[in-house]
């Protein structure tokens, strides 16, 4: 496997490992194997970032025209009830803040009690499994991304990473 986000930094690299690790792990109800990789995603400075921005990437890709109130609905019970099913702590909320963030509609001082940043983490590969999902991209039996069709998700998190360069750089 290829990926050109390699050539960054140790702490991008582990994200992006922990990414496709917890939604390996999340496409194939594993829990044992998601504990494992949100952990470490969750131990990663800055992977709510990076998250979102492959979350909003996903969402442009499988709403071309634009999300409207009844495709976050839409995007949310399928998450929560794909998960719900082994992921018996999946949190609507947690999982409509992230839609929000994503979308640059939440932010987090306007909230008494803004979700702690690791269980945000936690949850952000059931979205991203659910909506990588909704592309259609097949899978193997192992859970793996099977080359070819779709965008995998090596490719968003390189597009993730060159926005978040781009945004920072001109900042």
């Amino acid at each position: 496997m290829t990926t050109t986000w390699r050539h960054l930094p140790a702490p991008a690299r582990e994200i992006a490992r922990a990414a496709t690790d917890a939604v390996a792990a999340a496409r194939a109800r594993d829990p044992e194997a998601y504990d494992e990789a949100a952990d470490r995603l969750a131990a990663t400075d800055r992977s709510g970032l990076v998250l979102g921005a492959v979350v909003r990437l996903l969402l442009e890709e499988t709403h071309p025209d634009g999300l409207d109130g009844d495709d976050v609905r839409q995007v949310l019970e399928s998450c929560v009830r794909g998960a719900a099913s082994w992921q018996l702590d999946v949190d609507p909320h947690l999982v409509l803040v992230l839609l929000a963030g994503a979308l640059g509609v939440y932010d987090p001082s306007d909230d008494a009690t803004p979700p702690d940043p690791a269980t945000l983490a936690r949850h952000a590969p059931l979205l991203l499994a659910d909506l990588l999902a909704a592309t259609g991209q097949p899978m193997s039996a192992k859970g793996q991304p099977v080359s070819g069709t779709d965008r995998p998700l090596d490719g968003l998190l390189t597009a993730a990473f060159a926005e978040i360069r781009r945004t920072e750089l001109n900042d």
